[in-house]
């Protein structure tokens, strides 16, 4: 467990699970057939993101009035969005091995979302569900069930890592909203 500060107490997070060698390795491979294709997979990630939770788009000037998913695909603001995502979680997988540097990527995601954007952290437990799906019905034939829980387990470092930065950055909660 880990300490931080919140609001003047401490309070106890939970420190994320670290992955095994064989997870790495797995992530890495079923990573390197997905990234190859990665604009059309960002863009599915994120049409779905928006079709199946539409209040995220309300972060989004660009595309936030948006409805149809044909739209949505053809939407050069979407697609460059679709782009980064991809890119982070590309610099996230190659970087695997390497905690720090992972810890300090995602800080900075999650200070900019925090501060710059002020977008809620459950948006980010619910991108991972969604990237999750994606993957999935991308290459089923190797997201096994040991390959889906690696990659479980990737986003909840991700998350964890994330939701840290919000807490370092004094996030305070919008709203008590859940989904």
């Amino acid at each position: 467990m880990e300490e931080v500060r919140g609001d003047g107490a401490m309070e106890q997070r939970e420190r994320a699970d670290q992955l095994s060698e064989a997870e790495t390795g797995m992530i890495q491979d079923t990573w390197g057939r997905v990234y190859e294709n990665c604009e059309d997979v960002g863009v599915a990630i994120l049409i779905r993101f928006f079709v199946n939770f539409p209040s995220a788009k309300q972060y989004f000037s660009q595309f936030q009035d948006m409805e149809d998913m044909e739209e949505m695909e053809r939407s050069t603001q979407l697609r460059k969005h679709a782009q980064r995502v991809m890119n982070a979680l590309n610099t996230v997988v190659e970087n695997v091995h390497d905690p720090d540097k992972v810890a300090s990527i995602l800080n900075l995601v999650g200070k900019a979302h925090a501060i710059k954007h002020k977008v809620e952290p459950m948006y980010f437990k619910i991108l991972s569900g969604v990237i999750l799906e994606i993957l999935s019905e991308d290459c089923p034939e190797s997201f096994t069930p040991d390959v889906q829980r690696a990659w479980t387990k990737l986003m909840g470092l991700v998350y964890w890592h994330v939701t840290g930065a919000y807490t370092e950055a004094g996030w305070v909660q919008l709203s008590s909203s859940a989904v």
